[in-house]
């Protein structure tokens, strides 16, 4: 079958997945304390989501990422991550892999490791457990620890991801790469972007340029930029000193656009094409309009990808936010 190629002549290798968008956290940055969740219609069922990713593999997308909300509160979840193992097991799937707040990993880690998931991100703010439990509004950090142990025993490496916080994390800088250090995770820090409305929270007030955040850590250690590239949006570096790895994530100050080989897949079936850009294709509607075949839908994704941007243009210069989109986090899938 024909490849998926954006307009950009990008292959669209990559599909993030965002299976629910139900969390069993609150994070100040993400969500609304009292969010509505979407009516379970409007979700897709597990046998559909099988089918969107299957399509999407079908096409040359060899990386499936998992993603919520936190996808392993989702009822049943590990048939679907099993349904996904077979393209791992045809070898036309690389990699499975999802990002989580680490709660249930105690439960799931053993289960996601034996069907192929070889590593996983935790997204993880602070080692401090009284601001975890006011930056998450609902999480307990012992909890997300155990989950991280779980998984490393289970043979699955561990990416943290933390976003970068003003007034918040900064001074845990030092203390988080050291902590990642010595429990061997690589560490990728992440600008807040601008996304759904939070009500009482300030995106400009948390706004922590990684710019900053990268010359504080070069007044500790070498850094030693590293050309690898992961098709992701990270840069990275490594530490000269130890040896880790560092990712920055910086949508806001270096538009990483030119390389972009993913799309978005939220658990309604839409289809965003950028993070940054509220287009977006309802894959959805053909999906059921058509329950046993598979050329509507592929038709769908093809017109889809076709639409694809060059790039987006979040941008925090101005005392407003602009290119702020209005879905929340959880619903496009972190």
């Amino acid at each position: 079958m024909m490849k998926l190629i954006d307009p950009f002549a990008r292959p669209i290798s990559y599909l993030r997945v965002s299976v629910t968008d139900r969390c069993d956290f609150r994070c100040t940055y993400c969500m609304a304390e009292h969010m509505q969740f979407l009516p379970k219609k409007e979700l897709l069922t597990l046998e559909e989501l099988d089918r969107l990713c299957s399509a999407f593999v079908g096409m040359g997308v060899e990386k499936l990422r998992i993603t919520g909300g936190e996808p392993l509160v989702r009822r049943d979840i590990m048939t679907f991550f099993r349904a996904m193992a077979r393209h791992l097991d045809s070898g036309a799937l690389k990699e499975l892999t999802l990002t989580t707040n680490g709660s249930q990993l105690a439960r799931f880690a053993a289960d996601l490791a034996a069907i192929g998931v070889r590593r996983v991100n935790v997204s993880l703010d602070t080692l401090d457990a009284e601001k975890f439990a006011r930056i998450t509004r609902w999480g307990r950090l012992p909890q997300v620890l155990d989950g991280i142990r779980a998984a490393q025993q289970a043979g699955l490496r561990v990416k943290i991801n933390a976003v970068a916080l003003k007034g918040f994390n900064e001074d845990e800088l030092f203390g988080l790469v050291d902590w990642c250090g010595a429990e061997g995770h690589d560490l990728t820090f992440i600008e807040v972007m601008p996304m759904g409305d939070l009500g009482e929270e300030n995106r400009l007030d948390q706004y922590w340029a990684l710019s900053d955040l990268r010359a504080r850590l070069a007044e500790r250690f070498t850094l030693i930029d590293l050309a690898e590239r992961t098709g992701g949006p990270a840069r990275y570096v490594r530490l000269e000193e130890t040896g880790q790895k560092i990712g920055f994530i910086t949508p806001l100050t270096h538009n990483f656009c030119e390389s972009c080989n993913r799309v978005r897949l939220t658990c309604t079936g839409e289809l965003y094409m950028c993070l940054g850009q509220e287009d977006m294709a309802d894959l959805r509607a053909p999906l059921r309009a058509h329950p046993g075949e598979d050329a509507p839908v592929e038709q769908a994704i093809r017109a889809a990808i076709a639409r694809k941007p060059k790039g987006h243009d979040f941008d925090y210069s101005r005392q407003r936010v602009a290119g702020q989109v209005s879905r929340h986090m959880s619903h496009t899938g972190g």
